[in-house]
Order: C-alpha cells, then sequence, then structure tokens
C-alpha cells in the first residue's frame, strides 16, 4: 500500500475512534456527543470526550480534553507534528484552542451544520466575533486604565520567560 494510501486508511481508522468516543460519551452520559483523538506518528497521544454536562464546565469540550491530555502527557503546550481527529468540525472556542496548541491537522466527520440540526449551532459565535465591541449581544467594555499595560511591560522585561 503506498504512503498515501496508508494515510488515508490511518485517517479513516483515527477517525472512526473519535466517532466511537461520542457516541460512548452519549451512552454513559457524560456529555455531548463529541469525541477528540490526538495522533502522532500513527500513535494516539490522547483521547477526549465532551464532558460540559459531567464536570458542569462550559470549556470541557472534547478537542479541549485531547489537548490537555495530550499537553500534560507530553509536559509541552505545544503539539506540533501532531494530528486531531474529530467527530464534528470544532466549535469557536476549539478552533482557538487548535491553533493556541499548533496541531499540524485537523481531520473531522460531521460538519458545523449537521450539529447545528441537533441543536448545537455555533453560527452565532462567529458573528458575534466580527460585530464592533458596541454591537454584540454580551456586554464588551473598554475601560482605560493607566496599568492596562503592566502586565505586558512586566513579560517583557522577564528574562526567564518561555514565549508561546
Amino acid at each position: 500500500m503506498n504512503t498515501k494510501m496508508q494515510a488515508v486508511v490511518d485517517d479513516e481508522q483515527f477517525l472512526e475512534e473519535a466517532i466511537r468516543l461520542a457516541v460512548e460519551n452519549v451512552h454513559t452520559g457524560t456529555g455531548g456527543p463529541f469525541g477528540a483523538v490526538i495522533v502522532r506518528e500513527g500513535a494516539v497521544l490522547a483521547r477526549g470526550g465532551n464532558r460540559v454536562t459531567a464536570a458542569h464546565d462550559p470549556t470541557a469540550h472534547a478537542e479541549v480534553q485531547a489537548i490537555r491530555a495530550a499537553c500534560r502527557d507530553l509536559g509541552t503546550f505545544q503539539l506540533d507534528g501532531c494530528t486531531l481527529y474529530a467527530s464534528c468540525e470544532p466549535c469557536p472556542m476549539c478552533f482557538g484552542a487548535i491553533y493556541w496548541a499548533r496541531l499540524d491537522r485537523v481531520v473531522f466527520a460531521a460538519r458545523s451544520e449537521d450539529a447545528a440540526r441537533y441543536g448545537f449551532d455555533d453560527s452565532h459565535i462567529y458573528q458575534e466575533v466580527r460585530q464592533p465591541v458596541d454591537k454584540r449581544l454580551r456586554t464588551f467594555h473598554h475601560l482605560e486604565h493607566s496599568l492596562s499595560l503592566s502586565p505586558f511591560l512586566a513579560w517583557e522585561q522577564q528574562g526567564d520567560r518561555v514565549d508561546y
């Protein structure tokens, strides 16, 4: 089997694992119908299932759970060289986490439009992000403060900081 065909077989195998986790998550009642797997060089580094309701944590999405586990196990905050397999197209929060973690690839099964048909619609968040601060549904208020840049100035002066 050539390398390209093997990559497709691997993608399907790992994506099936993410989907299995999502279904299992539903059956165990630990959260929503979402699962994720992080893989590097053909080996599974971490798995995650949605735990929003079980953990009472709106950030406990499957992708975030898997990213946290992989980073913890590897002792790093960067997942270069890794692929995230997700049962569904990542939401805006997970999208951001994927970029912050520097994952190389994302392979997903269901589309966000599919999720929306089952009550998981994130389109309003994408629309909100594009709105000016004063037009958002949630109140965002920028308050000028003389110390607002002090955390960044401290960061800039920190000699042993770890850039990310």
